[in-house]
This record gives structure tokens, C-alpha cells and sequence, in this order.
């Protein structure tokens, strides 16, 4: 099960064909569907992880996008993407709040903070229910030197990369609309026409059986 969190049944090249696939089928406009990707994009630059559905769906409403497309595009923030995706957003973030990467935090490294907070979560926990005293340094660090850099410096590559995201599926999903529609049209009218085919067939053999009566 831990495995294929981080590589699914099939791989992830078959992973993202089957959520293309289900995004340009969806009932809406281009330009909705393409909104609620731009949302999805969004939320994967923000720190809010278990809580990547709900963000989405948020911003797509804010910006009238489709809620399901937006939740459909957070599959762009996978294992395989988070790590760049956070020590960009830290660093983004260490640069407008003015702060350089040196500065952030006591020779820890990025994964030792997280593993650090993370300890110390737990530990606090454990402490509501014991005698244990709680301990919020390595939490107000990881805050401090992760969290809130990654908060401010998520906004401007998410709404970037959203952008393109946006401008790009826009003209893809109206082709696909477009020759969908176009299928759909052409098999209603092969369907029509064997009826049609079918119909003068009975009509046919009912006028043949009726000169054969008389």
C-alpha cells in the first residue's frame, strides 16, 4: 500500500492519461473546466497538505471554475513533485520576506525540520493525556523557517504555473469538445439512417406480403 502511494498500479504515466481523460470528458465549458484546473495548480504550491481537495474546491468556486476539475488537478502535486514543489515555494517565500536560505533555522535541513515538527506534534499529544510538559520549539521553527515561507512563496509559481496551465487546456479541451461532439453527431446519424434503412426494409417486405395476398 506504501509502495503505491508513491508508484500506483500502472505507473503514474497511466495515472495522469486516465485523469486527462476524465477531465476534458467533463460536462462544462472550456474555459470553466480550465478555471478548476488553474485552482487545482494553485493548491498544489500550498502547504494546506490533507486538505488539498478542500482548498481546490474552494478556489474553483472563487474563481467559478469546475469544483472537479480543480480536485482532479491537485494529482499534479504527487509524491514525485511535492519536493520541488515545497523547496521552491520556501525559497520564493525566504526571498520576499527578505530572509536568505543560510538564515533559516539553526543547521537544520529541510527534512530534519519536518521531521523534527512532526515529533513534536506527536510528543505534545501524548502530552494532553500524561505528565509530560509541552515542547513547541522544533513546531514554531518548522513555522517559522518552512511553513509560512512556503505559505507567501507558494502564491506567485502556483498562480504562474496555474496560468499556463489555464491558457494551454483552454484551446485543448475545446478541440476535444469539438471532435467529440462531431463523433456523437456522426454516430446519431449512422443510427438514424440504419433506422431509417430498417424501416423501408419492413415497409418493403409488408407491401410484397400484401401483393402476394391478393
Amino acid at each position: 500500500m506504501v509502495f503505491e502511494f508513491f508508484w500506483p498500479r500502472g505507473g503514474w504515466g497511466r495515472a495522469f492519461h486516465y485523469v486527462k481523460h476524465r477531465m476534458r470528458r467533463l460536462p462544462d465549458t472550456p474555459e470553466k473546466i480550465a478555471r478548476g484546473i488553474f485552482a487545482g495548480i494553485v493548491t498544489c504550491f500550498t502547504p494546506f497538505y490533507g486538505l488539498h481537495f478542500f482548498t481546490a474546491a474552494l478556489i474553483a468556486f472563487v474563481v467559478r471554475g469546475n469544483i472537479l476539475a480543480a480536485i482532479l488537478a491537485t494529482f499534479v502535486g504527487n509524491p514525485l513533485t511535492y519536493v520541488p514543489i515545497a523547496l521552491l515555494s520556501v525559497q520564493v517565500g525566504l526571498f520576499l520576506t527578505g530572509r536568505h536560505p543560510d538564515e533559516a533555522g539553526n543547521g537544520e535541513n529541510f527534512a530534519q525540520k519536518f521531521f523534527y515538527a512532526a515529533n513534536d506534534l506527536r510528543e505534545n499529544v501524548v502530552a494532553l493525556f500524561t505528565d509530560m510538559d509541552a515542547n513547541w520549539t522544533s513546531l514554531r521553527i518548522f513555522y517559522h523557517d518552512i511553513f509560512y515561507p512556503y505559505m507567501i512563496g507558494g502564491i506567485i509559481p502556483g498562480v504562474l504555473f496555474g496560468l499556463v496551465a489555464y491558457y494551454v487546456s483552454v484551446p485543448v479541451i475545446r478541440a476535444y469538445q469539438a471532435r467529440r461532439r462531431g463523433a456523437l453527431k456522426a454516430k446519431l446519424a449512422a443510427i438514424r439512417a440504419k433506422a431509417e434503412v430498417a424501416k423501408r426494409a419492413k415497409a418493403e417486405k409488408a407491401e410484397q406480403a400484401k401483393e402476394t395476398r391478393t
